[in-house]
């Protein structure tokens, strides 16, 4: 049978610690790391716009703000960040995104937030523009049906540097070639195309 309680070393305190207390630090350590996990397909849904995995990754009502050089997303609900992805990740760009240094508190058993360290490179070879540059994202983050989702996200960059390509270059594998939606305008700071002339 297990015991109730484990005994830590003697320290002239009662440092006793429950099954119910190691249970639930336990249960902290597997939210933080589904959270990752979360975190690290959410990059790697933008970068591919495979926008079916990112459909599993926020909840419905996600808020979402964005600030950059020349853009500002202000995007509400699943059904509008899905099409600003698949508008900005499409056939005409090459994009990665690195999230780095996690810093997640669980606020309780559905709720939690995050920091992460972004760094990314993003080709538009429709503009012929190169920008890299870092951001702090804020993520709140939600327990739905026992799986944790994204609920509202936002960054304003830390640096940006944009930088005119005067040559495409010699591009021997491109992913969103392939995969990416073919446009017919650049959506970058319009985030839906809907106020890019």
């Amino acid at each position: 049978m297990i015991s109730p309680h484990i005994n830590a070393p003697a320290g002239g305190e009662d440092q006793r610690v429950t099954l119910a207390d190691l249970q639930k630090q336990v249960q902290v350590l597997q939210d933080i790391e589904a959270i990752k996990r979360l975190k690290h397909a959410y990059f790697r849904a933008i970068d591919s716009a495979d926008l079916a995995l990112m459909n599993t990754l926020v909840t419905l009502d996600v808020k979402v703000h964005f600030v950059g050089g020349d853009y500002e997303w202000r995007l509400n609900g699943r059904d509008e960040y899905i099409e600003a992805v698949g508008c900005n990740f499409n056939s005409e760009v090459i994009a990665q995104h690195n999230g780095h240094h996690p810093e997640i508190t669980i606020i309780n058993d559905t709720e939690a937030e995050g920091i992460w360290y972004l760094h990314d490179n993003f080709y538009n070879l429709r503009a012929k523009l190169f920008t890299t540059g870092s951001a702090f994202y804020h993520d709140r983050y939600r327990k739905v049906d026992g799986q944790w989702r994204i609920a509202s996200t936002r960054y304003t960059r830390h640096y940006e540097i944009v930088t005119p390509i005067e040559t495409v270059p010699n591009i021997t594998v491109h992913y969103l070639g392939k995969h990416g939606r073919v446009i017919d305008k650049d959506c970058h700071t319009g985030a839906l195309c809907k106020d890019v002339q």
